[in-house]
């Protein structure tokens, strides 16, 4: 065995020895004769397995190359540019490829440009050879060289409509069709070189999760216009990843369209009485009580606002302090709803809470339940002085992401406090309402007060009932319920 064979076996890296050999050769001559092939070989061995990577998600933007296998997701079309001091007009094409670990951009220059435009498929396996850069859009890849690979699979799906599951880091081209569950306002800043930009999120769901969707500039103004509950189709976005969750974005050759679509979204929560601080999770549930909304000052002068809801699930109820744009949200007794990406902190009295900030989504998922009462009316009901601030107003709170939240001083009326609306033991009585608590006792809220009801029927959050009885020691003992 030669020196050269040795070292190609011992090497851990997808290429011939023909082509190993070829490239010995090549680094002898370049050395001018101070390096021995078996010298040769073992710089041709590092140079090879340093550009090698185990998969897409390795390709990094210092890297001098990278080597890859990767299956043609989509092909973009040809774009021709002037080169400076050059007649002939430069030419690209932007091809997307992915594997089981992620996806890029691989940008074809002029001769593989007409290559790629006139010979490659979707979901066509290539080998790929090129340099990485930081792009538009996170990390591309500029092709140096290409070819085919029929013998190796990769289990990637080529689809021209993606899925919240099916994204990942570096996807481009992406179109996506869901169903709106939170919007936001639009923010705008200054950028370096002076100009203004925009920028505004939506919440989109479908039947395999949900994702964030940031708008930028000309686009950023659809967030305003589009409510929650519809459904929309993401047309050309592309996947950047924030604080370690993948995002969605939609720039100036985007865009976002209404379609006539039934997208189901199901929620997937954790349990009320699995939480604890720290976490950041998913609830669902119905909410028991709304406190109204509060403003205070901040340190620095500003004001937000925080509006307070207890959400009970079968298992346990909690808390729930909506900052912001989220305490405009008009949720009552009775509303069925999903919170997304909640805190759990330490609350008032040692109670766990969950706090609602920007990152957050809340989503009312039904609202067939709702009494009529305004939401005026809801806020009303809660009694005065339970929920209050300390008389010096110094509260701060998170709102848009900060870090400071209201003193614990914040309480709320606990659910043993619910009311017979001043009736006498002994008085009969008839009362309709929204099953807030299905335990012992069932309590019933009509948007304005709350009964405490003894009864053996069965009943389900959320759902509204009428009961007849005579109250005894504060509860109202149903002889009916219909």
């Amino acid at each position: 065995m030669s020196d050269i064979e040795g070292v190609y076996e011992d090497l851990e890296a997808d290429v011939s020895l023909e082509e190993f050999r070829e490239a010995v050769e090549a680094k002898v001559e370049q050395m001018g004769g101070l390096a021995d092939e078996e010298t040769a070989a073992m710089l041709v061995a590092h140079e090879v397995g340093e550009s090698e990577v185990g998969g897409i998600a390795d390709i990094e933007p210092g890297m001098e190359e990278a080597k890859f296998v990767a299956k043609v997701v989509s092909i973009g079309e040809v774009r021709t540019f002037e080169r400076d001091g050059e007649d002939e007009d430069g030419r690209v094409v932007n091809v997307e490829v992915a594997d089981e670990t992620g996806s890029v951009r691989a940008a074809f220059w002029d001769d593989h440009a007409e290559a790629a435009t006139d010979e490659l498929e979707e979901g066509q396996v290539l080998r790929i050879k090129g340099r990485p850069k930081e792009g538009f859009s996170g990390v591309e890849v500029s092709v140096d060289d290409v070819e085919p690979d029929d013998d190796t699979e990769i289990e990637v799906q080529v689809s021209d409509t993606h899925t919240v599951e099916s994204l990942s880091l570096g996807l481009s081209n992406v179109n996506l069709v869901g169903l709106v569950l939170d919007t936001d306002s639009v923010r705008t800043f200054d950028r370096d070189d002076g100009s203004e930009g925009k920028v505004s999120n939506l919440v989109v769901g479908d039947s395999t999760g949900r994702v964030r969707v940031t708008l930028w500039d000309e686009r950023a103004d659809l967030a305003e216009e589009i409510d929650p509950g519809t459904t929309i189709e993401v047309i050309d976005g592309y996947v950047r990843e924030r604080d370690g969750s993948l995002e969605l974005h939609v720039g100036n050759r985007g865009a976002i369209e209404e379609v006539d679509e039934d997208v189901e979204y199901v929620p997937e929560s954790t349990p009320i009485e699995d939480v604890e601080i720290g976490q950041t999770v998913d609830l669902a549930g119905v909410v028991r009580s709304a406190d109204p909304k509060r403003t205070f000052d901040r340190d620095d002068g500003s004001e937000g606002q925080v509006r307070n809801i207890r959400v009970q699930d079968a298992t346990d109820d909690i808390r729930v302090a909506l900052w912001g744009e989220k305490a405009d949200i008009d949720i009552g007794p009775g509303d069925e709803v999903a919170l997304g990406d909640v805190e759990i902190q330490d609350g008032w009295q040692d109670d766990l809470e969950a706090s609602a900030g920007w990152q957050s989504t809340i989503t009312v998922l039904d609202t067939d339940s709702d009494t009529g009462a305004d939401t005026d009316d809801r806020e009303s009901s809660t009694s005065e002085g339970l929920s209050a601030f300390a008389d010096d107003g110094s509260e701060t709170g998170p709102d848009d992401g900060g870090e400071t939240r209201v003193s614990d001083d914040v309480a709320e009326t606990p659910s043993e406090q619910a009311q017979t609306d001043g009736a006498a033991d002994g008085e009969e009585v008839e009362f309709t309402g929204v099953v807030v608590q299905a335990g012992d006792p069932v309590v019933l809220d009509d948007g304005e007060t709350t009964m405490s009801v003894e009864t053996d029927t069965d009943v389900g959050l959320g759902e509204e009932i009428t009961v007849r009885g005579v109250v005894s020691d504060g509860r109202l003992e149903a002889s009916d319920v219909f």
